[in-house]
């Protein structure tokens, strides 16, 4: 089945969205094909590492990602594709689809959970500046989809608290990630190649944006608490620090005698990232707002206990499980977690790593995405004919 992405970037720097569009264009042997288009800068180096076609029609010059060009281009091309798929709101993607697609033309639409009310509370001015957008554009593009797809039925009941103007179709898909490589003992090697003094320490893994609202500089402060209880144990904050924020958390650690415990090692990709998992022996994430959160996915197909806020909308099923401690997303909550994780006796953590893998392939394989998909768009298709 052929299916057009439209996204306003692919860069791996924006995080999710770009990653979910790589992987799923990767199950072709289950009959998922197909193309992204974007305003991303053709030059832009990144775009080299896609092994799908990816038309580049920007660079835009907004952040709405306005584009006549990407316009044009959907409309002469759709005729090629069983299924649009648009990644993302509050942006020209949306309309492109709406008002570019021929009549009977079927689009999906993934929020990638930016209808989560968590903004309408933190961002309350600009919750009210977005009505105005919602009223004249975004409520008609998820209101016209053939379906919305929801990561969760968490995320799915959550985007009807943000506007009570709300109506469409909607859709929860089983999500996740890719499965690692096959040989974790080369990835954890490559990860070292990059980070050699990493090499032998006991690591706990961070992996995402340095960003507010993933809750960095709750996990900063639980460390340096922490730090004295287990003296071997360093912390890796990896991921791209686009606000400029870390400077100010290494304040902090510094002043603590910590500098040489706490690691950046900003974006790490493809084997390295995957070793960076193989490499720890625990993944934390104390976010403010998650809809789904790949890195979670990827920790649990490599075996790893996770740590979790319960803002993290999938650390419920884990919980349950047996494969993640749980905890609120407050200072308070980040310190029980690493409490909690030094205090687990190892037959407790080999037990939580091994219920790890079996969640991973029950939950969040991301074949069974590109599968739901593909049968979303056939059953389009029969409705049709």
């Amino acid at each position: 089945m052929k299916i057009l992405h439209i996204i306003s970037t692919l860069d791996p720097e924006f995080g999710g969205p770009s990653e979910s569009v790589r992987v799923l264009m990767s199950f072709r042997e289950v009959g998922y094909d197909g193309e992204a288009v974007t305003v991303d800068d053709p030059a832009s180096a990144f775009l080299a590492g896609f092994d799908f076609p990816v038309h580049a029609l920007g660079p835009a010059t907004s952040r709405f990602a306005f584009s006549p060009a990407m316009f044009r281009w959907v409309r002469a091309n759709a005729h090629r594709f069983d299924g649009i798929i648009v990644n993302g709101l509050w942006n020209f993607c949306g309309v492109t689809a709406m008002l570019a697609l021929p009549a009977g033309k079927p689009y999906m639409v993934f929020p990638h959970g930016m209808l989560d009310p968590y903004f309408k509370r933190k961002f309350p001015g600009k919750h009210a500046r977005n009505w105005l957008y919602w009223l004249l554009v975004q409520y008609w593009v998820l209101r016209r989809a053939y379906r919305v797809l929801f990561t969760t039925k968490e995320e799915s009941q959550l985007a009807t608290e943000s506007f009570w103007l709300h109506r469409w179709r909607g859709y929860v898909v089983p999500y996740g990630c890719s499965r690692p490589p096959a040989n974790p003992v080369a990835l954890r090697e490559a990860f070292y190649a990059r980070e050699p003094k990493l090499q032998g320490q006991r690591l706990m893994l961070y992996l995402g944006r340095i960003h507010r609202k993933k809750g960095c500089d709750l996990l900063v402060k639980s460390f340096v608490k922490h730090a004295s209880t287990d003296p071997e144990l360093h912390l890796v904050m990896a991921g791209p620090d686009e606000q400029g924020w870390s400077a100010e958390l290494k304040v902090s650690i510094a002043e603590a005698g910590l500098t040489d415990r706490v690691h950046w090692p900003s974006s790490l990709m493809g084997d390295a990232k995957w070793g960076a998992f193989y490499a720890s022996e625990v993944f934390i994430l104390p976010s403010h707002q998650e809809n789904f959160g790949i890195a979670v996915a990827e920790a649990l197909a490599c075996g790893r206990a996770v740590l979790l806020s319960s803002q993290v909308n999938i650390a419920p099923q884990i919980a349950q499980d047996g494969a993640c401690l749980m905890q609120p997303d407050t200072q308070e909550g980040t310190d029980a977690l690493i409490d909690e994780w030094l205090a687990t006796p190892p037959d407790r953590r080999a037990a939580m790593e091994a219920q790890a893998l079996i969640t991973f392939r029950k939950r969040y394989d991301m074949q069974r995405t590109a599968e739901t998909i593909i049968q979303l768009f056939e059953m389009a298709k029969e409705k049709r004919a």
